[in-house]
């Protein structure tokens, strides 16, 4: 049975057309974050997240390849799953559409759709976009393109199942206006009621007949089951639904999910298709749909065929894992879409993560170190501005709390940043190094240094399910086992006597843009040549077109092949070293280039008057040739 304390939050699956971008990365990351802050408030949180799998351009793209459609899938779920880890994410259920037991329960929910009237077969005649997997009419495109994406549309007719919306247009509508935190943002909801929903829901195509890389129906083989109904199945699959009622323990204890969080570019089928689909199976619907922004870099959405594309592994390999959570986390506004730049991502960097945060760490601590041997005390000796520090470091959860109640990511980690800010103001109000010089002020700098070690695991407490490395590392090195959110509700859990590293480890380096630049685009590496040579010397070669008349492999050699090559009136035997990369039968009828005029010499016993001209490439080589060329000189 759900309880107020099991919380369910999922993602949307990811596509397996391709390896996703950081704007698909960014979404996993935002979960993650929303995952750890409710596992630190007490609850027993399922986060499920996975990969979507099926689909004509997934049949599309394995055949180009030149694999089998579910060989693909699972070398591309491979690099998706592969992602998420690296950057650290703490999803509890990685659910792939095509494990058997998904594939079983869309068959069931398909099946009952149909027997009870929900599904009817008919026959589509629309425009169909492969990537986005949707019909449209004729009505619906923009400029004769797909209204979502913008790409061409093809003109398609085809017998198909179609779930019939309207059943339920005015239970949705009442359900929504009824349940005001059910479509976040509130500016997505309007949306949604009055484009899509209040003018009239058209019945949803629901199988295909033209491709078969699907889930096929179980009573006509003819057809797969279309995307909707498979993909968006995943999030009670996943959790054992049955569609007779006996339901795994997992799904009466996590179902009806708290958070779907999706792209706002696939909130229409999250908001008007799933839950339908719930209604017509008569499940609770889920309490949220959150559909966020965009990550774009500079003025636009990623793309490949724009070039400006940026991947989380490349940025990892540049900045470290924290380091590129924080950028996903903090540039996202809550309904805006939030934009990137290698510029804005060293800024930020520098400013929030190696001064603020790293800086004062490192002074702190090198402090308590220097003056006290890395031993914390704290004797009260309470001056200014120790209750205004200690004060924003009470209200500091408090504000987050709210922030991320309201799924406003960005503005708790602002409230953090404050606290940092805050901290390194105190030092520079409080001047430890002038404390330190006179006996008498050591009870105010132990005090000053036990309140900045406190006021940072206040923030590093309320770090960790942004920067979950980072936090640790910062908790580590302050040697406490005060770490959980009900440490925040005093200022003074750090325990006197407690002795800190004696070592302070650098959180994050300062960057420099242009070093960041050249290793995102690299100079050529330049040639390494031989030392220069003149024309004249060049001059000196006599380079003729002969015929390869055939060849041999050397008889005591396995690098050399020994070739008969007919130059004008005469026949030359010419030794070269190309057997590892050319087989007799490479040269044979060739037109090739001879250095006639070089000094003939003995090779391994064999006698060879000239060489064959070929280009290199590092380990490639290529033989120089013409086709149906009269011999003569090169020039």
């Amino acid at each position: 049975m759900k309880t107020d304390k099991n919380y369910y939050l999922t993602t949307a699956i990811a596509y397996t057309s391709g390896k996703p971008h950081i704007g698909n990365i960014y979404e996993i990351v935002l979960a993650d974050a929303i995952a750890r802050r409710k596992r630190q408030e007490g609850y027993n949180v399922f986060f499920m997240t996975g990969t979507d799998e099926h689909g004509q351009k997934i049949e599309e793209k394995a055949k180009a390849a030149g694999k089998d459609p579910q060989a693909f899938v699972d070398e591309v779920a491979g690099v998706i799953r592969g992602l998420f880890d690296l950057m650290n994410t703490s999803y509890d259920k990685f659910i792939r559409t095509t494990d058997p037991d998904h594939e079983r329960i869309v068959q069931d929910i398909f099946k009952k759709l149909y027997d009870q009237g929900d599904i009817v077969k008919g026959e589509y005649e629309g425009w169909y976009c492969v990537p986005d997997e949707s019909f449209y009419t004729e009505s619906q495109l923009i400029d004769g393109k797909c209204p979502d994406c913008g790409r061409d549309v093809q003109k398609a007719k085809e017998e198909s199942y179609f779930f019939k919306l309207s059943n339920y247009t005015d239970r949705l509508v009442k359900h929504i206006e009824d349940h005001p935190e059910f479509i976040q943002p509130e500016s997505r909801k309007n949306e949604m009621l009055n484009n899509f929903i209040k003018p009239g829901l058209q019945d949803l195509a629901v199988s295909r007949t033209s491709f078969k890389w699907g889930i096929p129906v179980t009573f006509n083989d003819k057809h797969v089951i279309y995307v909707w109904i498979d993909a968006l199945s995943n999030y009670i699959t996943g959790l054992g639904f049955d569609i007779n009622g006996n339901h795994s323990q997992r799904y009466k204890d996590f179902w009806p999910a708290d958070l779907h969080l999706i792209g706002k570019d696939i909130l229409r089928f999250h908001t008007i298709y799933w839950p339908i689909m719930l209604m017509a199976l008569g499940q609770p619907l889920p309490k949220q749909v959150f559909g966020h922004p965009w990550l774009l870099v500079g003025e636009g959405k990623m793309s490949k065929s724009k070039g400006n594309v940026i991947y989380a592994d490349d940025l990892v390999k540049l900045f470290g894992v924290d380091a590129v959570r924080y950028l996903m986390l903090y540039e996202m506004p809550f309904a805006q879409d939030g934009t990137l730049t290698y510029d804005l991502m060293v800024e930020r960097i520098n400013a929030d993560l190696a001064n603020i945060l790293g800086n004062l760490v490192n002074r702190t601590l090198t402090m308590a170190n220097k003056y006290f041997d890395g031993v914390l005390e704290n004797p009260k000796a309470i001056a200014f501005p120790d209750e205004e520090l200690m004060a924003l470091a009470l209200e500091t959860p408090k504000k987050i709390q709210t922030s991320m109640d309201a799924l406003r990511v960005q503005e708790s980690i602002d409230a953090i940043i404050d606290l940092l800010r805050r901290s390194n103001k105190y030092i520079d109000e409080t001047t430890p190094w002038a404390l330190a010089k006179d006996p008498k002020d050591l009870p105010r700098l132990k005090t000053v240094i036990y309140n900045l070690c406190e006021a940072i695991r206040f923030a590093a407490v309320a770090l960790t399910p942004y920067l979950p490395e980072t936090s640790a590392k910062i908790l580590d090195q302050l040697n406490t086992s005060a770490r959980s959110l009900d440490t925040l509700t005093t200022f003074g859990n750090l325990v006197d006597g407690t002795k800190i590293t004696t070592q302070p480890t650098i959180l994050f380096q300062r960057l420099d843009v242009n070093e960041v630049m050249d290793k995102v685009n690299p100079a050529p590496a330049k040639l390494e040549l031989k030392p220069e040579v003149t024309i004249d010397d060049f001059a000196k070669l006599d380079l003729r077109i002969g015929t390869v008349l055939s060849c041999e492999n050397h008889p005591d050699s396995d690098k050399l092949l020994v070739s008969q090559v007919q130059i004008g009136p005469e026949t030359r035997q010419i030794v070269s070293g190309l057997r590892p990369k050319f087989t007799t039968q490479d040269l044979i009828g060739k037109q090739v280039v001879v250095v006639a005029n070089l000094k003939p010499v003995k090779l391994r016993g064999v006698l060879s008057q000239g060489m064959l001209l070929v280009g290199e490439d590092g380990d490639a080589l290529e033989l120089l040739h013409f086709h149906q060329l009269k011999n003569g000189v090169v020039r």
